[in-house]
C-alpha cells in the first residue's frame, strides 16, 4: 500500500499542519511517512502546499507527479494541481471559497464547505480539521483515536484547550461528505 497525497492553498490555513497529522498519524499506525513543506514567498497569505507520502513499506523518495488524493482549500491552488490527480483519485475542496463548478472527470470530486462549517462552530481556524474530517470518512485509512493522539501531541500543552472544537470540526467535516 502507497497513498500519496497533496494539501494546498493559503499560507494560514492549516496546510502544513494538516500534512503534518496525517504523517504523523501514520507513523503512530506503524505506517511509514514522509511529509515535505512547500511555502511560497509569504508564509500568512502566500501559497503554501505539502506532499505526504504514507506506506506499509519504506519509502525510498518524497517526490510523486501525480497524488492519490487532493485536498484543496482555495482556488489558486485547485487551479494549480487539478491536473495532478491520478485517475480514480480523489479531490476534495473548499467549496465555501471554490464557488466555479470542479468538474475534473477522472477523479471523484468532494465539495467540503470548510470555511463556513468552521465559521459555524465560530472558530474559523478550525477549517483544515473539518476538511480532514471529510478526508478520514472517504480515504479510511486511519482509525479516530490515532488521529485524535496526533492531534493532541500538535495541539502541546499549551492548546489543548483546543482540542475539543477541533474533534467537533473533525466529526462535521466526516459527516459533511
Amino acid at each position: 500500500m502507497i497513498r500519496t497525497i497533496r494539501i494546498a492553498g493559503f499560507g494560514g490555513q492549516g496546510v502544513m499542519l494538516t500534512g503534518q497529522l496525517i504523517a504523523y498519524a501514520a507513523n503512530m499506525q506503524g505506517l511509514y511517512s514522509l511529509w515535505v513543506p512547500t511555502y511560497g514567498p509569504e508564509t500568512r497569505g502566500g501559497t503554501a502546499n505539502c506532499s505526504v507520502v504514507v506506506s506499509d513499506k519504506p519509502i525510498y523518495s518524497p517526490v510523486f507527479q501525480k497524488s492519490d488524493d487532493l485536498l484543496v482549500f482555495n482556488e489558486p491552488s485547485l487551479a494549480k494541481f487539478a491536473d495532478r490527480v491520478k485517475d480514480d483519485g480523489n479531490v476534495f475542496f473548499n467549496s465555501s471559497l471554490i464557488k466555479q463548478n470542479v468538474d475534473i472527470s477522472h477523479a471523484h470530486v468532494y465539495p467540503v464547505p470548510m470555511t463556513e462549517l468552521a465559521q459555524s462552530l465560530d472558530k474559523p481556524q478550525v477549517a483544515n480539521m473539518v476538511m480532514l474530517g471529510a478526508y478520514l470518512k472517504k480515504v479510511d485509512i486511519f482509525k479516530e483515536d490515532v488521529i485524535i493522539e496526533s492531534l493532541k501531541y500538535f495541539l502541546g500543552k499549551k492548546k489543548m484547550s483546543m482540542l475539543p472544537i477541533n474533534q467537533k470540526a473533525l466529526c462535521i467535516g466526516y459527516e459533511t461528505v
